[in-house]
């Protein structure tokens, strides 16, 4: 049986941390920030775990 070939769109946006939990980062800081206030602009560049129940399929995505 060949290799899982790695989704590319999804290697490029989430990342795999040392203990196995899968990294997103949040949504909603590309534009429109002038009515969001510099708390929420600040908060948006953290990384975020993803849900277990997404992770199953992002993992098989990421061929991992």
């Amino acid at each position: 049986m060949p290799k899982m070939k790695t989704h590319k769109g999804s290697a490029k946006r989430f990342r795999r941390t040392g203990t196995g939990k899968i990294m997103r980062a949040k949504a909603f800081k590309s534009h429109i920030l002038t009515k969001k206030s510099p708390k929420r602009i600040r908060g948006f560049r953290q990384e975020t775990a993803l849900e277990k129940c997404d992770a199953k399929v992002v993992s098989q995505r990421m061929g991992k």
